[in-house]
């Protein structure tokens, strides 16, 4: 399998399919009966008339698109921290990634004055933070799959700091030095 070595190529494709396992995620979560609406529904309702407008065929395309917009933009966010501090710890990253970018968005979303579907019960919000945890997994385990070993070697940033005590070995040639 070819490697990206594009970081917004890799960014494109790690959103896409995040957003894929966050809308599977938020299906389920409706289907079982936890949500009380879609996160689609939601993130269309900032930008149509009503919530019936929201829960159409088109809202629910819209919501997507939109949805999957601002997981690329997420995506990329990710991808930029993976390539600076590295593909290490792939769970702990993305779920703080996935939480924290989801948290921002649907704060976002729902303090919107024109959003008309904005989930007030706490089983939907739940289901959210559940479905962005997965998009944040989802999302780093891609961009360590897919992405280029190229990417991940960034240069370290304390590299261009001198140091300010000796090492040990140092000392130790010091020691040896005046020994002679």
């Amino acid at each position: 399998m070819k490697k990206i070595k594009d970081r917004i190529t890799l960014s494109i494709l790690a959103g896409g399919i995040g957003t894929l396992v966050m809308t599977l995620i938020d299906n389920l979560s409706i289907l079982i009966g936890i949500s009380q609406r879609s996160y689609r529904t939601t993130a269309a309702g900032v930008w149509v008339s009503s919530r019936k407008e929201a829960e159409s065929r088109q809202g629910q395309l819209l919501g997507f698109l939109m949805s999957t917009g601002l997981g690329m933009v997420g995506a990329f966010g990710l991808v930029s921290m993976l390539t600076k501090y590295g593909r290490d710890m792939l769970w702990p990253k993305g779920l703080f990634f996935g939480v924290s970018f989801g948290a921002v968005i649907n704060a976002i979303l729902s303090g919107l004055s024109n959003n008309k579907v904005k989930p007030k019960d706490a089983s939907s919000n739940l289901s959210y933070l559940v479905s962005n945890a997965a998009f944040g997994i989802a999302t780093a385990f891609v961009t360590s799959k897919m992405g280029h070993d190229s990417l991940f070697d960034a240069v370290p940033v304390n590299d261009r700091v001198k140091p300010t005590e000796k090492t040990t070995e140092e000392l130790k040639k010091s020691d040896l030095t005046a020994a002679e």
